[in-house]
């Protein structure tokens, strides 16, 4: 089968089209996936410049998002069946193989049926970006309707599923985005108040906003210098969730308002083996999938790369900016 390797450390240029061996089931519990669509998140680009998170060796497959057809399951699977159209959050961070290639393996516990509604592509782009958003907004984050949600970059992968979730919750959005397009696919997309960050300071207007109250709820999808400018955008007693790292930062004032400050990291289960907690992120894709099939949530695809093109599309969405997700086409290798 054809696959993307990453072939070394660094540069998009070290993503290499090769001929390899085609994964086998080797488990009763497994399946084995047809890759039509594989989502492109940033922490492929990240671990391609860092490194994986496991002492695998080198070449190894990136993805983690995917969608396609089962094509074989083992003797003791018993939830899905050959011709089940799925989509999953598996691999790709240097412990399984990842999805940047034409078939996977997988056990049977992390496929989930895909939305009748979307096209492999679609299905590709939304488990990691569903999954991060619900656990910051509703798992850490607490976000229960009437509150108001100050969500950052509102029009990218995070952040536009974030706003309509919160929106599905019954909250008040506020967003941050850049520029005009950018404002008004993020009001397509339900947010209440869209704040340029380039034409004024955000905590300024969601104070002003919320009649000096701040937000109950900042999701931080940026990274350290928007989660400290943040603390005085979110309410006394609120709650401050980041994606990233914040670095370390002088959180006087974080105290003085009583925040409770948290972390979201959608990798965690899969990394330290959280099968309890995996199971509940594929609760979390069920939901979703309920609510696209309903028409009250979608997945914007800005731009389809095949396989072949994997290295132009990192090094996109490593230029910042991207707004929805970019995929790669398998069945166009």
């Amino acid at each position: 089968m054809q696959a993307m390797l990453m072939t070394a450390i660094g540069a998009p240029d070290v993503l290499q089209l090769q001929n390899i061996t085609e994964p086998t089931i080797t488990q009763p519990t497994q399946v084995k996936v047809k890759l039509f669509a594989a989502g492109i998140n940033p922490i492929d680009t990240k671990l391609r410049r860092g490194g994986l998170l496991s002492a695998q060796p080198l070449p190894a497959i990136l993805g983690c998002d995917g969608a396609g057809e089962i094509v074989a399951i083992g003797a003791a699977v018993q939830g899905v069946s050959v011709g089940d159209a799925v989509w999953f959050f598996n691999g790709g961070l240097g412990l399984d193989a990842g999805c940047y290639a034409q078939y996977t393996v997988l056990d049977e516990r992390w496929v989930a049926a895909m939305p009748k509604t979307l096209s492999y592509a679609e299905a590709a782009a939304g488990p990691l970006v569903l999954i991060t958003a619900w656990g910051a907004l509703f798992d850490r984050g607490g976000l229960t309707a009437g509150q108001t949600v100050l969500i950052h970059a509102g029009a990218g992968g995070v952040g536009h599923v974030a706003i309509q979730l919160a929106k599905q919750q019954g909250a008040r959005v506020i967003t941050t985005v850049s520029g005009a397009e950018k404002a008004a696919f993020a009001r397509s997309l339900g947010a209440d108040e869209v704040i340029d960050y380039q034409l004024e300071d955000f905590a300024v207007s969601v104070n002003a906003l919320t009649v000096g109250k701040g937000a109950d709820l900042v999701i931080d999808t940026v990274g350290a210098e928007v989660f400290k400018q943040s603390i005085a955008a979110t309410a006394h007693f609120g709650r401050l969730i980041t994606l990233l790292d914040p670095g370390q930062l002088d959180l006087s004032e974080a105290r003085l308002r009583n925040l409770l400050i948290g972390f979201e990291l959608m990798l965690t289960p899969a990394l330290r083996n959280l099968d309890t907690a995996r199971m509940l992120q594929i609760t979390m894709l069920n939901q979703c999938a309920k609510w696209i099939d309903q028409g009250k949530l979608r997945i914007h695809v800005s731009q389809i790369f095949p396989l072949a093109e994997a290295a132009a599309a990192h090094s996109l969405i490593e230029a910042g900016h991207v707004s929805g997700k970019l995929v790669l086409d398998i069945t166009h290798a």
